[in-house]
């Protein structure tokens, strides 16, 4: 597959020359154009340069899901930065760390999260600008009054200085997000190549500190490509909707929903954060084409009462990502809405795409899907990673490709650790068939020992959501005197519902392996999940 010799920024403005007076982002009822969109990135690169940004430098985003993520990102990579994208339910202590590692010397936040922002400051030890912006500037009576008052271009911005470091060298200073567009119209060349970093994409922290995945220009110009040729091919008007109901600061909103639905001229529908209700009615006003989702979301629409009148026919493919789909809540949602479910997975260390099921071909119950396009992957034995195991038997995914990361932001020994010899080690426990399609097992760090038994949690979790009482269900081991570890389930009910934990425990014997069966089980009205929806098992460790 041939894909654009081009940077991010040249995408854009690909897109842009086609797709001028095309609505690209859509919200609180404003449209926004493409044109508009290009000129709001070009004022924030310009800005940005104003203020001493140069090539190479960071720039770290901290804001929910909204226009000005889209222009910050697009505009920061136009100025020659590159992005660190920060989740918006952060704390203090991890936006420091996230801000620190990466070497952030501007910070672009939603005004709300200034009091985080004020906390982490006295250890913040390279921001020297915030850039505030708020969430009704591009609702449609304010965005209008934004453009016009863009066409007045000031000579020296209007800086305010915080006072919590005013003691020290080289105070950090505020700046509005109206202001920086207003200083310069027109970037200066940027000298950007495909090969050079777009963004430092901070893993999730599940095991260890959060560590930031180097993706270059090319690796998500091609990552947005690929998904595009595989889930957009067929579509008849060429013209594609998407939801952006994902947090956009992580990489699969950001790639499949962003950056490809910018690649080939699509529109997004832009929501702050998932909400039944909104994402509802969003589908049937909008009529979206593809929809990203967790399974978390899935399991919020198949409860969700009267689910077929709101339209989801309109959607070619309903997209499952973050997280194994069960696959009770895949055929639930399909037999409900008539919509079609299919399972991909990826990495933030890829990019994240690398297998999908086939829209239109053979989607196998229990898979993630085969490789896309120029995409390889082999199961490696789980103790040296060194022998490619049969079809069918169970080991680690190594991955190969064009989407595949650099490495760590300045940790050599753990880019080491997870990429050898062009193959990145991803840690999931998988098997693959003879049609090559693959399956998720469990992470391998996930996976439990019991009395010498090996039991990945998924296969546990995929029995619980087949009881009709529960709603949602997690699994991890918890130490045992004489098992060395024992499987623990914890269950949310249905509302409604009521079982006990011996019913729970009398329904997995009936369909595990004696050793595979629950010994504990605690109930809880919710399950810690991440901003995308993983459930925490981690957590529910420490619980």
């Amino acid at each position: 597959m041939k894909y654009p010799q081009f940077t991010l920024p040249d995408m854009l403005d690909r897109t842009v020359s086609g797709s001028a007076r095309e609505t690209a982002l859509v919200y609180s009822g404003a449209d926004i154009s493409y044109a508009q969109l290009a000129d709001h990135v070009n004022r924030l690169a310009a800005g940005l340069q104003a203020l001493g940004i140069a090539k190479g430098d960071r720039v770290a985003l901290l804001m929910p899901n909204c226009p000005q993520f889209v222009i910050s990102y697009f505009g920061a990579l136009r100025a020659g930065a590159i992005v660190t994208a920060t989740s918006s339910m952060y704390t203090a202590r991890e936006v420091t760390h996230q801000w620190n590692d990466a070497g952030a010397s501007v910070v672009i936040a939603d005004r709300r999260l200034l009091p985080v922002i004020k906390t982490a400051l006295p250890q913040l030890t390279s921001v020297r600008r915030i850039i505030l912006t708020g969430m009704t500037q591009y609702t449609p009576r304010h965005f209008k009054e934004l453009c016009r008052s863009l066409r007045t271009v000031v000579k020296k911005p209007r800086l305010k200085s915080l006072t919590l470091r005013a003691a020290e060298p080289g105070a950090v200073e505020l700046m509005e997000w109206e202001g920086l567009l207003r200083l310069s119209r027109k970037p200066r060349p940027h000298g950007l190549k495909r090969s050079d970093i777009a963004c430092l994409q901070y893993t999730g922290g599940t095991t260890g500190t959060s560590k930031g995945a180097m993706l270059t220009h090319a690796n998500l110009v091609i990552n947005a490509c690929q998904a595009n040729a595989w889930l957009t091919a067929g579509i008849a008007d060429g013209r594609v909707t998407s939801v952006a109901a994902l947090p956009m600061f992580h990489i699969y909103a950001m790639t499949c929903v962003m950056i490809a639905s910018i690649e080939i001229g699509g529109r997004v529908i832009i929501l702050p954060r998932f909400e039944l209700r909104a994402a509802l009615n969003v589908i049937r006003k909008y009529r979206p084409t593809i929809y990203h989702g967790v399974p978390t979301m899935y399991v919020a629409f198949n409860g969700a009462p009267n689910v077929k009148r709101y339209g989801f026919h309109s959607l070619r493919v309903c997209m499952s990502g973050g997280a194994p789909l069960p696959v009770e809540v895949r055929q639930q949602f399909e037999a409900l809405t008539g919509g079609r479910l299919l399972e991909g997975y990826g990495l933030t260390e890829t990019s994240p795409v690398t297998h999908i099921n086939p829209p239109d071909g053979l989607c196998k119950t229990g898979s993630m899907g085969m490789t896309i396009a120029d995409t390889e992957a082999r199961i490696m034995d789980l103790e040296t990673g060194t022998r490619e195991m049969p079809v069918g038997e169970i080991g680690e995914i190594a991955i190969r490709g064009p989407q595949v990361m650099k490495g760590y932001w300045n940790k050599p020994e753990e880019t080491a650790l997870v990429l050898r010899d062009g193959w990145l080690y991803t840690g999931d426990v998988a098997r693959k068939d003879a049609d090559g399609y693959f399956y998720i097992v469990d992470r391998k760090k996930d996976m439990i020992i019991a009395g010498g038994f090996n039991i990945y949690p998924r296969e546990v979790e995929e029995v619980l959501f087949e009881c009709p009482r529960v709603k949602e269900a997690a699994v991890v081991g918890v130490p045992d005197p004489y098992r060395g570890e024992t499987v623990k389930a914890f269950v949310v009910l249905k509302d409604g519902e009521k079982t006990t934990a011996e019913e729970i425990v009398a329904f997995c014997r009936e369909r595990l392996a004696a050793y595979k069966v629950p010994r504990l089980v605690e109930f809880l009205d919710s399950l810690p999940k991440s901003g995308v929806g993983k459930y925490l098992r981690r957590e529910l460790k420490n619980a």
